[in-house]
């Protein structure tokens, strides 16, 4: 497949800037307002194309994960997120593209393949959107099982729990407890024919049960 790079070296440049000094202010922020807790950090590739796919509780899920990995992220995004001209600037800055559920976008898969391509961690929430409460949905949606298989790279799961309860202000006189739990990446079948829609709704199962696999018991649903 062939992808256009040009023009991706400087807006790339300030991405990961911007990352790494993001990830400081978060890890800073984490570490004085919550029990912050890394599980299988080892599990993430230190380099080369991965689809990371993590359950979703709060606002807080996407720079937990950002700083969890260890190297500059893309984020696949709802696009209500970008309707605000600044904030939506701003996190295009920091790697974000939008996405528009329910329907086949194909300019996101565009863009995330391109990513996967020049060997970026693309995230990716399979539920959709946050729950807002502590219980994993295991249904999502079968784009991260699409651009997987299509741009032939493994999945990374991750399971995250406490961030449920980050809402308002008065949680950080608690310091909650999140953690954070990585498992071993895994690799989808790439399948073609008839077949195609129930092959990606099974596999969409799998990153489902393996991001359920690293919950605690109380997390999950069904």
């Amino acid at each position: 497949m062939a992808l256009s790079l040009r023009g991706t070296g400087t807006s790339s440049l300030v991405a990961s800037m911007l990352y790494y000094i993001g990830r400081a202010a978060v890890r800073f922020f984490l570490f004085v307002f919550t029990r912050f807790e890394v599980k299988g950090a080892e599990n993430v590739p230190r380099r080369g194309g991965i689809l990371v796919s993590a359950n979703h509780l709060s606002y807080m899920d996407a720079p937990v994960v950002g700083v969890v990995l260890g190297r500059s992220p893309v984020f696949m995004a709802k696009e209500e997120l970008f309707r605000s001209r600044f904030f939506g600037g701003f996190i295009s800055m920091l790697g974000a593209f939008p996405v528009h559920r329910g329907r086949v976008d194909r300019e996101a898969m565009r863009r995330a393949e391109q990513a996967l391509f020049r060997g970026k961690a693309l995230v990716m929430f399979p539920e959709g959107a946050r729950r807002g409460q502590d219980t994993y949905v295991p249904e999502g949606y079968v784009g991260a099982a699409l651009i997987a298989t299509r741009s032939d790279v493994q999945v990374l799961p991750i399971g995250i729990t406490g961030t449920e309860v980050v809402k308002g202000w008065s949680w950080m006189l608690q310091r909650p407890k999140i953690t954070v739990k990585i498992g071993a990446p895994f690799s989808l079948q790439n399948v073609n024919g008839n077949r195609r829609r129930a092959e990606l709704i099974e596999q969409t199962g799998q990153i489902m049960d393996r991001i359920a696999q690293l919950l605690p018991a109380g997390y999950r649903t069904g």
